[in-house]
């Protein structure tokens, strides 16, 4: 089989998190040719001049960019949330008719669309348009909302790799070639679950270790971080010794923490943690977290948790519900097919319940030891082994097979 040795890999990541799990994957592709230097259905060679080469371009970021991937835009420092699109359209607009331009003009091999499918959408369908084959990397939650457009899904994506363990068949009974890969969260964490379990053994319920964990985007920042402290003044009402954490996913988000903090003026201290959730929250007997895949890194710790998220209640009932097809929404209950953890999805203007569910946790260490022992049983399958790996050796099939 004859090979071009240099083939030409273009990614579309919009959010840090999506960018992280892209810039882990190009190292991974780069180790496995450097460890092969074969492409898959070749004979290994020995010259180092014949191990394969792949350009990287796309969109992304200062990581991306870091890794060796030839930025067009720096599209994750205008990551924003799915209300504060209608702000960007022209800016979303522009992308896809950059990436349009670049297909036309350049050789491309392959197109790896990671996360945000409202926007990765248009570059797949982009690129089928010029005949390039198409990994979405992170499947599109179709199953939670808009199922029917399963149908888009398959006119624009060759391979689908899934992150949670259900999705395979999902998508496989649908029609779509998926694989799951294991989760990406967990690819630059060193986990011994089984130390990770809490027993509560020497737990005192006046002086419980919390941790808050507000979201990474502005807007959830904006709209939960006022709310979790509220929470936390109350929760430290009934539990005078309780002592609390915020997690922030960098130092600029951190200091927006402690901005607004620094403006409500709650009568009690708090310290701040960086980009480290899953030993935070080891060291923690509770966590209040915004929905998201924070959660995963929270139940991989071994911590029971409190999930929220604000929404308009007037755009809930008018789109949310009509959307959203399942009885839980938090990721962690999702896959535990209950209601392993309370969730407040959406709350709308009360904090009331939050502060008693969570309180009720808090004073009942036994429930929280059996909670801690069923999330890590709930994660285990998402880390067994590293998502980059998995997904890099799909890269390389794909590429050998172009």
């Amino acid at each position: 089989m004859t090979m071009q040795m240099v083939k030409h890999v273009f990614i579309s990541s919009l959010e840090h998190s999506a960018e992280m799990h892209c810039a882990n994957l190009m190292g991974a592709v780069k180790d496995k040719l450097r460890a092969g230097t074969v492409w898959p259905g070749q004979d290994r060679v020995s010259s180092e001049e014949l191990v394969p080469k792949i350009r990287f371009s796309g969109f992304g970021g200062k990581r991306l960019a870091e890794a060796g991937c030839e930025l067009l835009d720096d599209t994750v420092s205008r990551a924003a949330m799915i209300y504060n699109v209608f702000k960007q359209l022209g800016y979303y607009k522009k992308l896809i008719k950059q990436a349009n331009a670049f297909f036309e003009g350049n050789k491309v091999d392959l197109v790896i669309v990671c996360d945000s499918p409202a926007f990765n959408f248009h570059i797949a369908r982009a690129a089928k348009k010029h005949g390039i084959p198409v990994l979405f990397y992170v499947a599109p939650q179709l199953w939670a909302w808009a199922p029917w457009r399963i149908r888009k899904l398959r006119r624009c994506c060759d391979k689908l790799a899934c992150i949670l363990p259900f999705e395979k068949d999902w998508f496989g009974k649908r029609g779509l070639d998926a694989e799951f890969v294991s989760n990406p969260l967990f690819d630059e964490a060193d986990i011994d679950l089984q130390a990770n379990f809490k027993p509560y053994s020497n737990y005192d319920p006046q002086s419980p270790k919390i941790t808050l964990l507000p979201g990474s985007r502005d807007a959830e920042i904006d709209s939960l971080w006022p709310a979790m402290l509220e929470i936390a003044a109350a929760l430290k009402e009934k539990h005078p010794g309780a002592e609390f954490t915020a997690c922030a996913p960098d130092e600029l988000k951190r200091a927006k923490l402690e901005q607004i903090y620094n403006a409500q003026h709650p009568d009690f201290s708090i310290d701040y943690a960086v980009d480290n959730v899953i030993e935070q929250c080891r060291q923690s007997d509770l966590a209040v977290v915004a929905s998201g895949s924070a959660t995963l890194q929270v139940a991989a710790a071994g911590c029971p948790m409190t999930v929220m998220y604000q929404s308009s209640r007037l755009m809930w009932h008018l789109v949310g519900k009509r959307l959203v097809r399942l009885p839980h929404l938090s990721l962690v209950n999702i896959l535990a097919g209950k209601e392993l953890v309370p969730e407040f999805m959406p709350y709308f203007t009360s904090l009331d319940p939050i502060i008693h569910r969570t309180h009720g946790m808090l004073c009942t260490p036994a429930r929280m030891s059996q909670i801690s022992q069923s999330l890590l049983e709930l994660v285990r399958p998402l880390t067994q082994r590293r998502a980059s790996d998995a997904v890099a050796e799909i890269i390389l099939e794909m590429l050998a097979t172009d």
